[in-house]
């Protein structure tokens, strides 16, 4: 059993302190056996039928959805106005939810000179110690050929987010409100797109400033273990190009291969109950261990944050196309894949509707 509540840690702590000869090394050994290891015996809720038929009911609600996506479907290159317009969507949308909302900027050296990236970070519960969190960019590539809107690349991946948010929100906030050591965190990343050639300069600037600002952050403060924000990272879901018809998914990672599964397992069950639109099953039980993909989970992985990576494979046939557009969208698949996040959202943080 988790102990749930910041107060049962601060209670160890000042036990620690008080009642151990090595006070600080104790105390930080009974934080990293609070929270930094309950990733590894943590277990979903195990949803039922009807709980499973409730969550269907609320992510389907596609003019909801629409509504949510429909600003982001301009182009969003940095440093435009769209650009701005879209980060002001998702601040205003998340903080109108009652989350806590970052906007975490930075300059960076681009190949068309110095550019400003913002990164939203939306948290339901700051002062919960550990974090499921949900990420995807919110910029859209260069292309000189004409406005490249990116639909799939990654508008409908913001925009599943922001629908989950909504759509949950009573359920969310009742499960803030139960003082949780586990809550739900969005990352909408700036600067994933190269601005001219993908690189490893060139390429997830958000992503790679947000990894390496929170590795150098200690969590909790002044502690003597080493453990750092990125340790708060129970599972990090990273989504992209999503959207059009018949995709597939993959394993990509054996230490979140139980979580993959836990995903297949409710698309099978969601489907068994008719709650799915008719579609060919999207999780492929299979692992792709070596596929090279490069994406904004790479600065997280390569500090060890446990990633699940919901990517088409292969890649959208509108891949950095500017057919990647609202003519490329299947909303029978979008909304198949909103029931199945909002699914494994309610299972991992023990949410009840």
């Amino acid at each position: 059993m988790l102990l749930k509540t910041n107060a049962c840690v601060a209670l160890l702590y000042t036990f620690a302190a008080l009642h151990c000869t090595n006070g600080h090394n104790n105390n930080n050994k009974r934080s990293r056996i609070l929270w930094y290891n309950a990733k590894n015996t943590h277990t979903g809720l195990g949803l039922s039928n009807g709980t499973l038929q409730e969550l269907s009911r609320l992510a389907s609600d596609l003019t909801q959805f629409r509504a949510l996506l429909t600003p982001l479907m301009v182009t969003r290159v940095v440093g435009t106005q769209g650009h701005s317009n879209v980060r002001k969507h998702l601040v205003d949308t998340m903080e109108g939810l009652n989350w806590d909302v970052e906007q975490l900027s930075f300059d960076a050296r681009t190949p068309v000179g110095h550019k400003t990236f913002t990164n939203v970070v939306a948290t339901l519960d700051p002062s919960a110690t550990r974090r499921l969190v949900i990420a995807c960019h919110y910029d859209s590539k260069i292309d000189t050929r004409g406005d490249f809107i990116g639909a799939t690349d990654s508008a409908v991946p913001c925009a599943m987010m922001l629908h989950l948010a909504a759509a949950l929100h009573s359920q969310l906030s009742t499960h803030s409100l139960k003082q949780s050591d586990l809550t739900l965190q969005f990352i909408f990343f700036d600067g994933e797109e190269a601005f001219r050639r993908w690189s490893n300069t060139d390429s997830l600037y958000g992503s790679r400033n947000l990894a390496a600002r929170l590795h150098n952050q200690p969590y909790p403060p002044n502690n003597q273990d080493n453990t750092h924000e990125l340790h708060r990272m129970d599972l990090f879901v990273l989504l992209d190009l999503l959207g059009t018809r018949d995709v597939s998914f993959y394993s990509f990672f054996p230490n979140t291969q139980q979580w993959y599964a836990r995903m297949l397992s409710f698309e099978r069950r969601l489907g068994e109950l008719q709650l799915l639109n008719s579609r060919p099953n999207m999780f492929i039980d299979e692992a792709l261990h070596k596929t090279g993909i490069q994406d904004d989970h790479i600065p997280f992985l390569k500090r060890d944050v446990p990633i699940l990576h919901l990517i088409p494979v292969p890649f959208p046939s509108v891949w950095h196309k500017l057919t990647d557009n609202e003519r490329a969208l299947h909303y029978p698949t979008i909304d198949n894949l909103n029931r199945i996040l909002f699914a494994f959202t309610a299972d991992y943080l023990n949410i009840v509707p």
